[in-house]
């Protein structure tokens, strides 16, 4: 469900309805606050609160919710550690319910930084705790809008933290994810452009060195295992090559390098955004919205679910494409 405070709750009332028939849905949240996004919604659909999954009904117009009776009250907008705390219980059901095969795919309503450190939580988001969850070493955080894909080699830290931690190693597993993940995708022999890290990528050592330094023998040793790669690439432009179809996958240096061309492209007229966020190389399926909480609208009802329509619909997609390697029970 998110972060209780956040838009999490409303863009999942809204987008029940819109994948009814293609997934079965149950959400590991709080009956308290899916009821104030109901009516925050002015929406009809109706709850049915469940001990656990095994108990979801599925039924026309009903939502199944796990109730974890977390939230006593909805204060929608605001930072508190309850709240964080709720959120990761939340995320931490769902991995253990995917690693016992008891379901086919997650997918997370964002969650919030400044909850989750007020929680003192040593994660700063959902990727880094999936994969401590699930025992993952080599993972990647994939943006989907369209035909664009794009990973990122780090994610959540600084950008001074960014450029120290970039090395050929990380570039490469990051390139072997990717070429992984896209095929699971159903992608065939995908064409992976890997961005470099400076403006203009260096321009040859004039505007930093780290781009033939630690980039381009990535770019090099993915080649010598028969994964087409190229780069690294000036940032500017090989966006716009992969958002014509020029290339397949597009491997980003850095959490806003790989964002914002994403952001951009997938604009809603709302000033909302669609797409999907997707973690590839877990033994899970894992999907989530491409934006945050949106604390300055929660409780308003007026939040776009398009992106949550979309990861829903991707998890749902993946687990028909057999991505998770966890077996599923019937």
């Amino acid at each position: 469900m998110g972060d209780p405070a956040g838009i999490g709750s409303e863009i999942i009332v809204k987008a029940y309805p819109q994948v009814t028939d293609e997934i079965r849905m149950v959400v590991l949240g709080d009956v308290t606050v899916m009821e104030d996004a109901i009516t925050a919604c002015e929406s009809d659909l109706e709850l049915n609160p469940v001990d656990g999954v095994a108990d979801a009904e599925y039924g026309d117009g009903r939502l199944d919710v796990v109730d974890f009776d977390n939230v006593d009250d909805v204060a929608r907008g605001e930072h508190r550690g309850e709240y964080g705390q709720a959120s990761l219980d939340y995320v931490e059901r769902g991995i253990e319910l995917a690693m016992a095969g008891e379901v086919d795919a997650t997918c997370n309503a964002p969650i919030n930084k400044k909850a989750l450190d007020l929680a003192d939580s040593d994660y700063a988001g959902h990727t880094n705790l999936l994969a401590d969850r699930t025992d993952t070493d080599e993972y990647s955080m994939l943006l989907i809008q369209d035909e664009m894909h794009v990973t990122h080699v780090t994610v959540h830290m600084s950008l001074q933290e960014a450029i120290d931690t970039i090395d050929t190693e990380r570039v490469l597993e990051t390139i072997e994810v990717t070429d992984e993940g896209l095929r699971d995708l159903g992608i065939e022999d995908p064409s992976i452009a890997v961005c470099g890290l400076n403006p203009h990528a260096g321009e040859d050592g004039v505007l930093g060195t780290e781009d033939r330094e630690k980039i381009a023998p990535a770019v090099e040793r993915a080649n010598e295992q028969g994964i087409d790669a190229s780069g690294p690439w000036a940032p500017d432009n090989i966006f716009n090559q992969a958002a014509v179809g020029r290339v397949d996958g597009v491997v980003a240096m850095y959490h806003d390098q790989g964002h914002i061309p994403v952001y951009v492209h997938g604009l809603l007229p709302s000033g909302g955004v669609a797409g999907v966020n997707m973690t590839i190389g877990l033994p899970i399926i894992r999907t989530s919205t491409m934006h945050g909480t949106a604390f300055d609208i929660a409780g308003t009802g007026i939040a776009d679910p398009d992106s949550m329509v979309d990861a829903l619909r991707a998890a749902g997609r993946a687990a028909e494409a057999g991505m998770a390697t966890v077996p599923t029970s019937d």
